[in-house]
């Protein structure tokens, strides 16, 4: 039999002769240690025999040592499943959005559309981007009863097709919410003086603004899913 990693403690007796005193070993299982016991019982001094009682707590020692190795083992394993089976459920709110708690600088809770989820250090985390502001969609009404939607950035400026900024601009009472006045809204021209004719009206629909940062939330922290 080969055992490998065997730590043997030895002593000398008052004759002089050495025998065992402990034998040591993380790999060793009750088999192992059953085998070098029945050796050690054979090659033992007659006149200076093991105690029995010691043999006894040696492999209850023994035997203990298993039961913790195969707990912590089955821990492991538990553990790596739990973490599995976490990921696949974070898996489900990809392309949601949701809350974690905390407040905004506008005092309202800060909300997030999930774009992936990881596992960090065995913590699932969502790795998403958070909603600025909700931008709500505008349309130009043309002379031919045709309409298209106009885009417009964090200041009111409206875009042309290609990006860039025009004359005129919405006026904003919030991030991304226009400003209505008599039913109607309100556009500015490149002087902000109010513009009382034009053809801009609300298409009733909102889009969001993200951040362009990432940010990592744990899975446990999330506190709305909508």
């Amino acid at each position: 039999m080969a055992v490998d990693n065997v730590q043997v403690n030895t002593n000398t007796g008052v004759d002089g002769n050495s025998y065992t005193s402990s034998i040591s070993n993380d790999q060793l299982t009750n088999d192992d240690f059953l085998r070098l016991m029945i050796q050690e019982l054979k090659l033992q001094d007659p006149t200076k025999p093991m105690d029995s009682k010691q043999m006894l707590a040696s492999q209850m020692q023994m035997s203990t040592i298993n039961t913790n190795q195969e707990m912590v083992s089955a821990m492991k394993s538990l553990q790596t499943s739990f973490s599995q089976s976490a990921l696949s459920s974070a898996a489900n709110v990809i392309g949601k959005n949701i809350e974690d708690g905390n407040i905004g600088e506008n005092g309202i809770n800060k909300a997030y559309t999930v774009r992936s989820v990881e596992t960090v250090d065995g913590v699932v985390q969502v790795v998403a981007q958070q909603m600025l502001y909700l931008e709500q969609q505008v349309k130009l009404n043309g002379e031919d009863d045709t309409a298209t939607l106009v885009n417009y950035n964090e200041k009111g400026q409206i875009l042309d097709e290609n990006g860039n900024v025009t004359d005129n601009k919405i006026a904003l009472q919030d991030p991304g919410k226009p400003l209505i006045k008599d039913g109607k809204l309100v556009i500015l021209d490149k002087d902000n003086n109010e513009v009382s004719n034009h053809k801009y009206e609300l298409v009733g629909a909102t889009t969001p603004v993200y951040s362009d940062q990432l940010t990592h939330v744990p899975f446990s922290a999330i506190t709305k899913i909508f």
